[in-house]
């Protein structure tokens, strides 16, 4: 049996804020417990839902260091270590690994453009450098740096450590090219979508799982679906897809995907407050009423 090490529904957990804007540790381990109760596969703790860009590399630290701690039942933990710089996510790869971290994920960096050569270079020094498993994120909407499948294959064929793709990119026909060309090279390679609605497509195309961040309060709906599909009950899966394709309208009347996950969790009353760093903003109350409907349109409340 081919050994894939992620896989499933992992959670690209979202950064609870005080009202001065500090980290609220009590919250962040109230969402991991919740989490895990809930049967998800991994978390990734200081990531792009999780407002990493807003974070100083020690609060992640100590975030992932929290989620550690509260963790249970196997689950992996897999923090982002993304910077602009390479040497910088070699250095937070390294400590990050003394954690006692199962893995770390990077995009490319989200400033210059980047050539293949360039970017290929930026994960091959990361590979190098880190004993870590890392999954390659791809999410060229907000960094501009798309990732070719070549690129992909290059790396899985050079590098054992090069564990996984995570794809936020909606694309069919680029994730279907993904996922036929690297289970050819690496039948160990994990291939995990960004995008709730693509979720299915992704298990049906032979993909792994995703990383989807409305599994941040609803994992009940992904975790099923997973479950669902693995078993073969694909009308019941069919039908929890079309939940979470209605689910993610809230990114479309929400101004971000942390304002949108941190109003749903005030409407359904969890205790995390609806804050993020500036210049993220909490949404208005017309905003928050659109999302509402939403919610009660498949059954969340």
């Amino acid at each position: 049996m081919v050994l894939i090490l992620f896989k499933g529904v992992i959670v690209p957990m979202i950064t609870p804020f005080n009202e001065d804007y500090s980290v609220d540790f009590d919250a962040l381990a109230w969402l991991t417990e919740f989490l895990v109760k809930n049967g998800v596969n991994g978390l990734f703790p200081y990531s792009t839902t999780g407002e990493f860009v807003h974070l100083r590399a020690e609060e992640g630290l100590k975030i992932v260091e929290h989620v550690l701690d509260h963790v249970s039942g196997g689950i992996k933990v897999i923090p982002g270590i993304s910077a602009n710089t390479t040497l910088d996510c070699v250095d937070l790869g390294r400590r990050m690994e003394d954690l006692g971290v199962d893995g770390v994920i990077a995009t490319p960096p989200f400033f210059f453009k980047l050539n293949e050569r360039q970017l290929f270079e930026h994960f091959s020094l990361m590979a190098q450098k880190l004993s870590l498993p890392i999954i390659v994120y791809n999410i060229p909407s907000l960094t501009g740096n798309n990732i070719p499948v070549p690129i992909y294959e290059k790396l899985a064929k050079e590098y054992s450590n090069i564990a996984g793709a995570k794809v936020t990119y909606d694309s069919a026909s680029y994730l279907h090219d993904l996922i036929m060309t690297l289970k050819q090279t690496r039948k160990d390679f994990s291939i995990l979508t960004g995008l709730d609605n693509m979720f299915l497509y992704t298990l049906i195309m032979g993909g792994d799982g995703g990383i989807m961040a409305c599994a941040n309060f609803a994992p009940q709906i992904h975790v099923e679906l997973y479950n669902r599909f693995q078993k073969g009950n694909y009308e019941k899966a069919f039908e929890l897809h079309r939940k979470l394709s209605k689910l993610v309208k809230i990114y479309s009347v929400a101004s971000s995907f942390p304002s949108a996950i941190k109003t749903v969790y005030k409407i359904l009353g969890y205790p995390i407050k609806p804050i993020s760093r500036p210049p993220i903003t909490s949404e208005p109350p017309d905003v928050e009423s659109k999302i509402k409907r939403i919610l009660v349109e498949i059954d969340l409340l």
